[in-house]
């Protein structure tokens, strides 16, 4: 339950396949607090289910009803968990798990497969496994005016331009597109109503992951949370192959955000030297919660493949970065940044 006089701020959050357990738990934490009044979300694949089942939880049961669906929806990806995998988890830790997945003839099978062979190449067998998913969240819900605003990112194949889906916009289909890497899944196509025409769309990520600029709306609040669950920086340069595709993945996915972070940091050093009139542009105040010590740890055989227990130990990591940010930074929302964009950029 919302507490009187809760700090208002809009969420970002990216996607990383599995890995958006890590969100699950910051999330849960943050709906859990009560402090802290949600207003806006713009989400990008995992980012955007995590968005859509707070949002419809949200308008069903207030915070309790958000942790609820964000719960039941991570228990479903989880239920997709190859069972062969379970048995060698016991005792391991997340990187151990994560090195084991990766030197599983399952995941260098999958791997194999999608460096030769398109997802076109499958004809009928092809399958998306996330729309019997994404299928059953509630849209009336997802797509209402009430709640959160939600805006999911994806990429017009086309085009190559960021698609920002809204309101009545969200459907299955945009959510499958906002996830969709090209090397796995066929390119979600579907009636899109700003052009009028059938339009194709790949993962949001290539040009916004997520995309911060839907969120400086003026009847929005200053404060931008970003939930981040790609590493910025890694202290070891990748050596092996897949290290190597990894962190290139990072870099790319990562990089339309630290651009709108960069403008972010401009434009609040010309409001700073009246350059500009503040009301002029808004002063966004950016805050983030990570964990790239874990988050280095584990590859992308974590992010494809998930699992019970990595899942579990994403969320627990979750809570555990959701609840240091508020002890060290609670008093800076609506009040200032609490990261330092000019040193990030130095």
């Amino acid at each position: 339950m919302l507490k009187k006089n809760a700090k208002k701020i809009n969420l970002a959050l990216q996607g990383g396949g599995a890995h958006g357990a890590f969100t699950w738990g910051v999330l849960d934490t943050l709906l859990g607090d009560g402090r802290i009044e949600i207003a806006g979300i713009s989400g990008t694949s995992a980012g955007a289910l995590n968005g859509a089942a707070l949002k419809s939880g949200m308008l069903e049961g207030g915070n309790e009803g958000a942790m609820k669906k964000l719960d039941w929806l991570w228990s479903e990806i989880g239920a997709t968990s190859h069972p062969t995998m379970l048995p060698w988890m016991t005792g391991l830790t997340p990187a151990d798990v994560s090195k084991s997945l990766e030197l599983s003839p399952y995941y260098m099978t999958l791997d194999a497969v999608s460096r030769i062979a398109s997802p076109y190449a499958f004809g009928p067998l092809y399958e998306n496994p996330l729309r019997r998913v994404v299928e059953q969240f509630s849209y009336d819900r997802v797509c209402a005016l009430q709640g959160p605003d939600l805006y999911v990112c994806a990429t017009n194949v086309r085009s190559g331009k960021i698609r920002i889906f809204k309101g009545s916009e969200i459907s299955t289909d945009s959510i499958l597109a906002s996830g969709c890497l090209p090397t796995i899944f066929k390119a979600v196509e579907f009636h899109d109503p700003e052009t009028g025409a059938i339009e194709a769309f790949w993962d949001g990520g290539y040009m916004g992951n997520p995309a911060l600029f839907p969120l400086f709306d003026k009847h929005l609040p200053d404060d931008i949370v970003v939930v981040n669950i790609n590493p910025l920086y890694r202290d070891a340069v990748p050596k092996s192959a897949s290290d190597i595709q990894n962190r290139i993945n990072e870099i790319s996915f990562n990089g339309s955000l630290l651009r709108e972070l960069r403008a972010i940091e401009f434009v609040g050093r010309l409001i700073d030297q009246d350059k500009i009139a503040e009301d002029a542009m808004k002063k966004v105040l950016v805050h983030m919660i990570s964990d790239d010590a874990l988050m280095t740890q584990l590859s992308v055989a974590t992010k494809l493949i998930p699992n019970s227990y990595v899942l579990g130990e994403l969320k627990e990591a979750g809570h555990r970065a959701a609840k240091k940010f508020l002890t060290d930074h609670f008093d800076d929302l609506n009040d200032c940044s609490s990261i330092n964009l000019a040193s990030m950029f130095a």
